[in-house]
C-alpha cells in the first residue's frame, strides 16, 4: 500500500495487489485528510481484494450461479430438482442481466424477492431463495465475494396462490388408518403403500422403491437408500444424501408388508398386474378409502400423509430433530421450515402447558 499527496485536498490512499495473473494492479481508497488515514484505508483494501479470488472477481451474478450448479448440484439432485435449478438460473438471466455478483447489495436482492414474491406462493418463494442462498454461500466459501446479500432477507409471498390443504387430526388419521386395514388385499398394494406412508413419513418414490431386502423384519427397520422414477419405470438416487437413511417402524406394519410376500415379486409393492402404483393410483385409491369413512379434506392427497405423519408426532411430543431424521432431511432447518405451520401451533399448546407449570411453582 501507498499514498500520494493531492495538494490542498489531502491524501489519497493507494490499495496494492496482484490479480490472478500476477499483474500488479492499483486502486484508490479514497481522500483523507490525514495520511495516517488514507493508509488505514488502503490496508482495509488490501485486505478485501485478498480475501477474494481475484480470477472471478468479476463474474456475473448468472455465470457463476450456472457454474455452482453444474459442480455442485446438477449430479446430485433428481431430474424434478434440476428442472427447478434451471428454471431459477434463466430468472436470474432475465432480472439480473450482466451484474456481476461482487455488485450486487441485500437491498437489491430483496427488491428482487419482492417482486418474485408477488406473484408466487411461499414454498415457491423458499425454493428460490433457499437455492440462491446455497450459491452465494458457495461463491463466499470460493472467496469471489466477502458478504452474503440474502442475509435476513424478508421472505414476501402471494397468498391467494397458496394451494390450500386440510390435514387430518389424530382422531381422523386413527380413522383412516383403520379403514385401510380393514381391507388389505395382496394382489393390489396400493392400501399397503397408504398404510406405509402413515406409519413411516416415507415419501412416495421412496415406498415405490423397496425391495425385500430393504425390510428388516428381525431388527424392524426399513431401509431407505433409492427411489422409483415412475414415468420411466426405474431406480433412481434418493432425493438427497440425507435421503439415505434407516427407519424404525412397529410390528403391526410390519406383518401386513409380510403379505405381500404371496405375491412372489422382488419390489416389495408389485401388484398383480406386474407394475408399482403411480401417483394417480394412489391418490384415487386414498380419495375412494377416505370418502367411504366420511373423510372429506380440501387438497388432500398422498404427499400430504408426510404432513400428517409430523403431525402425529409432534403431538405426541416427540422432538423435532428425531421427526427431521425420520423424514431424511439434511438438517432440522429444513424441517422447521417446512412444518413451520405445525411446529407454530404445538409451539402455543406448549407455552400454554409451560404457563400452567410454572403456576404451580
Amino acid at each position: 500500500m501507498s499514498y500520494a499527496r493531492k495538494g490542498k485536498k489531502g491524501y489519497y490512499g493507494i490499495a496494492e495487489w496482484r490479480d490472478g495473473d500476477g499483474n500488479r494492479r492499483q486502486k484508490s481508497a479514497g481522500c483523507f485528510r490525514l495520511r495516517r488515514e488514507a493508509l488505514a484505508a488502503a490496508e482495509d483494501m488490501e485486505k478485501e481484494f485478498n480475501a477474494v479470488n481475484m480470477d472471478m472477481h468479476d463474474i456475473a451474478f448468472h455465470d457463476y450461479y450456472w457454474l455452482w450448479y453444474q459442480t455442485y448440484k446438477k449430479d446430485m439432485v433428481s431430474r424434478v430438482s434440476q428442472l427447478r435449478y434451471e428454471i431459477f438460473g434463466r430468472l436470474i438471466e432475465r432480472e439480473f442481466k450482466d451484474t456481476k455478483l461482487k455488485d450486487i447489495r441485500r437491498s437489491t436482492y430483496q427488491r428482487f424477492i419482492n417482486r418474485y414474491g408477488r406473484k408466487h406462493a411461499r414454498s415457491s418463494v423458499a425454493k428460490l431463495n433457499g437455492a440462491i442462498r446455497a450459491c452465494v454461500g458457495s461463491a463466499i466459501d470460493d472467496e469471489v465475494i466477502t458478504k452474503d446479500f440474502t442475509h435476513n432477507i424478508q421472505l414476501v409471498n402471494n397468498k391467494q396462490r397458496e394451494h390450500k390443504v386440510e390435514y387430518l387430526t389424530s382422531e381422523e388419521l386413527t380413522t383412516l388408518k383403520a379403514a385401510v386395514a380393514d381391507k388389505l388385499i395382496p394382489h393390489y398394494t396400493s392400501r399397503y403403500m397408504i398404510l406405509t406412508a402413515i406409519y413411516t413419513g416415507m415419501r412416495k418414490s421412496e415406498i415405490q422403491a423397496l425391495t425385500w431386502k430393504d425390510i428388516d423384519f428381525l431388527h424392524s427397520t426399513i431401509r431407505v437408500n433409492k427411489s422409483w422414477d415412475e414415468k420411466k419405470k426405474t431406480f433412481k438416487t434418493a432425493k438427497t444424501e440425507s435421503s439415505n437413511r434407516t427407519i424404525k417402524v412397529n410390528r403391526e406394519l410390519l406383518n401386513h408388508i409380510a403379505e405381500l410376500k404371496a405375491n412372489s415379486s422382488v419390489m416389495v409393492f408389485q401388484n398383480a398386474l406386474g407394475t408399482i402404483p403411480t401417483s394417480n393410483a394412489l391418490n384415487k385409491c386414498l380419495r375412494s378409502i377416505m370418502h367411504d369413512c366420511g373423510l372429506v379434506k380440501q387438497g388432500f392427497h398422498f404427499h400430504s400423509l408426510r404432513h400428517v405423519h409430523v403431525a402425529y408426532l409432534l403431538g405426541q411430543g416427540v422432538d423435532v430433530y428425531a421427526i427431521s431424521k425420520r423424514l431424511g432431511h439434511s438438517n432440522v432447518t429444513v424441517t422447521l421450515e417446512t412444518y413451520s405451520y405445525l411446529i407454530d401451533e404445538y409451539k402455543a399448546k406448549n407455552d400454554t402447558l409451560i404457563i400452567n407449570k410454572l403456576a404451580q411453582l
